[in-house]
């Protein structure tokens, strides 16, 4: 069935586009589907790292199916607002998340893929935004993420002319952290989250929330706020054990793991859930 699933490999989520047959493109229902499942991830004490990516090998997800959300829109039905969990604006999530990018990556899954932290692609990945071509705009977040994460003159080359660019061209505009053959990207993204997964929850909380909030205050107010953070960081039950850890060379077993499962706890193919 047609969806977003969330399956389980230890303490890594791997959330799938679901569409592969309409090339991973997002039905309402979906867009909300995905949502929640990224507050799945934030809520679950036994997640430490999410993996985005599509199902099947031609896509990571297209976007808005046009035959049905696009429709909606334009006629004024709902307000796009209501994708905001989706697109992880105002988001509350502060565990890493990794897109495996898999295929095609472009209209709304290019913006969701920019609200990801880390980012792998297959080597056979293409990435678009397209809008402009049919009347629209990227306003799921790329009107204010694209030109903070890349330079402006490609930021606004990729809006205004929608040209779609090979994954090698991504990488070069600093879109992406790394591209791969495409049979090893999910084993790829799998490895860099189960590193992620045996450090600190609580420093990579904390750095994940300190950059989303802190970017956009004067630099002052910025340093003063950077300063609780780590505070906060500092006199924190996973820094006494890491501090511990390393005077006594042995690898720490921080308390904000002790609810994760190790990756051969639970099998990959054990769903969490299916929508």
């Amino acid at each position: 069935m047609a969806g977003i699933d969330l399956e389980r490999d230890g303490a890594v989520a791997i959330i799938r586009f679901a569409r592969p047959e309409k090339l991973n493109s997002l039905t309402l229902a979906m867009y909300e589907e995905l949502g929640d499942a990224f507050a799945e991830v934030r809520d679950d004490a036994s997640v430490a790292v999410a993996i985005l990516t599509g199902t099947g090998d031609r896509a990571f997800c297209v976007g808005a199916d046009l035959t049905e959300s696009i429709p909606a829109l334009a006629d004024g039905r709902f307000d796009i607002s209501a994708w905001d969990p989706a697109h992880q604006k105002h988001t509350t999530l502060f565990k890493p998340v990794i897109a495996a990018v898999n295929g095609l990556c472009l209209g709304g899954g290019f913006e969701i893929m920019l609200s990801t932290d880390i980012r792998i692609a297959a080597d056979t990945a293409e990435f678009g935004l397209p809008e402009s071509g049919v009347g629209v705009v990227p306003a799921g977040g790329t009107l204010t993420r694209l030109t903070r994460q890349i330079p402006y003159v490609w930021a606004m080359q990729l809006m205004l002319l929608g040209d779609r660019i090979p994954a090698a061209e991504a990488l070069r505009y600093g879109l992406l952290n790394d591209v791969v053959p495409a049979a090893d990207l999910l084993d790829t993204a799998l490895e860099l989250a189960h590193r992620l997964a045996a450090r600190s929850g609580t420093a990579l909380e904390t750095i994940k929330e300190a950059v989303l909030r802190l970017g956009d205050l004067p630099q002052d107010q910025a340093f003063h706020s950077e300063a609780l953070y780590g505070q906060k960081a500092f006199t924190s039950p996973d820094a006494r054990e890491g501090l511990a850890a390393f005077a006594e060379r042995r690898r720490p077993e921080f308390p904000s793991r002790s609810t994760v499962l190790p990756p051969t706890a639970q099998p990959r193919s054990t769903e969490a859930r299916t929508s």
